[in-house]
């Protein structure tokens, strides 16, 4: 298992949030997803054997938000 933070961008609402969360939760090999609207940035624990790094900077992409690695 291994947790990553993404910096969000673009995200207003509770909805942007909600919207972003669903999409990385949906992605396989994912365990969890929280998404910090305040903060603009997402932890994700996940399997690091069945999901990169980039198809979950790639998840938040296609939910319309711009990502990447926080730090």
């Amino acid at each position: 298992m291994a947790t990553l933070k993404l910096r969000v961008s673009g995200m207003t609402c509770e909805h942007c949030q909600a919207k972003v969360a669903k999409a990385l939760q949906k992605t396989a090999g994912v365990y969890s997803a929280i998404v910090d609207l305040r903060a603009g940035e997402a932890e994700i624990d996940f399997n690091d054997d069945a999901v990169t790094t980039e198809q979950l900077v790639t998840a938040v992409e296609l939910a319309g938000y711009g990502a990447k690695l926080a730090g």
